[in-house]
């Protein structure tokens, strides 16, 4: 599984069929998990896991005695309208470059699509167009990606800055947008890595502001 997608497990879930023993928690503590979920854990895997921070670990009886008739098809997702407007005095310019009195309006509308679009979500703008747009995808630099690649084809693409609806969870889309051309960049902030997203954006000289406001869609 982990070598299946080896960048979308970071923060990630894992459920085993069977009791977690010594050899596979060493494995899996070396991996960012929030859940892992097994039948049991052996008291050395226990010991193991239990140094992790903000990891829990969840016991559940697998069975087959469940009616095979029956199937959950669709799950009820509530949460708070997205309901915020943005502006820039909400903005905070965390690089040494400083946007653009341009590339802050791009920002400003690029906020406000990012917030319609299904997370992973990234949009590149510039003031009132979308030029690309990433979404749906496993992880934040797959969407990344995704959005540049679009937004390269049309004019205007130096003068395009990027937004995001959730925080970066390392440096990785920074380092690609700013290697692909993207001179600003706003998102949420709030990662236990802000600083190395911030350092990253001073390395390669491009503006880095956080906007406070997390849009992320489930």
């Amino acid at each position: 599984a982990f070598a299946a997608d080896d960048v979308s497990i970071f923060g990630g879930i894992v459920a085993l069929n069977r009791e977690v023993d010594a050899a596979t928690a060493e494995k899996m503590h070396a991996i960012f998990l929030e859940i892992i979920i097994a039948p049991s854990f052996t008291p050395e895997a226990y010991d193991v896991l239990a140094k992790k921070k903000n990891l829990r670990l969840l016991t559940v009886p697998f069975t087959t005695d469940v009616p095979q008739a029956v199937e959950l098809t669709a799950v009820l997702v509530v949460q708070e309208r997205d309901l915020y407007t943005e502006s820039k005095a909400n903005f905070e310019v965390v690089s040494k470059v400083q946007p653009t009195e341009a590339q802050l309006r791009a920002m400003i509308f690029a906020q406000k699509v990012v917030k319609h679009v299904k997370s992973n979500a990234i949009i590149v703008a510039r003031d009132g167009q979308t030029l690309g747009m990433g979404a749906g995808q496993p992880n934040r630099i797959d969407s990344v990606v995704y959005a540049i690649q679009k937004a390269a084809v049309k004019s205007g693409f130096d003068e395009a800055v990027l937004a995001s609806d959730a925080f970066f969870p390392m440096d990785d889309s920074v380092q690609y947008a700013a290697e692909n051309g993207i001179r600003a960049v706003v998102e949420p902030g709030g990662s236990i890595k802000d600083k190395d997203s911030i350092a990253k954006a001073d390395e390669l000289g491009i503006a880095l502001v956080f906007s406070g406001t997390r849009h992320f869609k489930h």
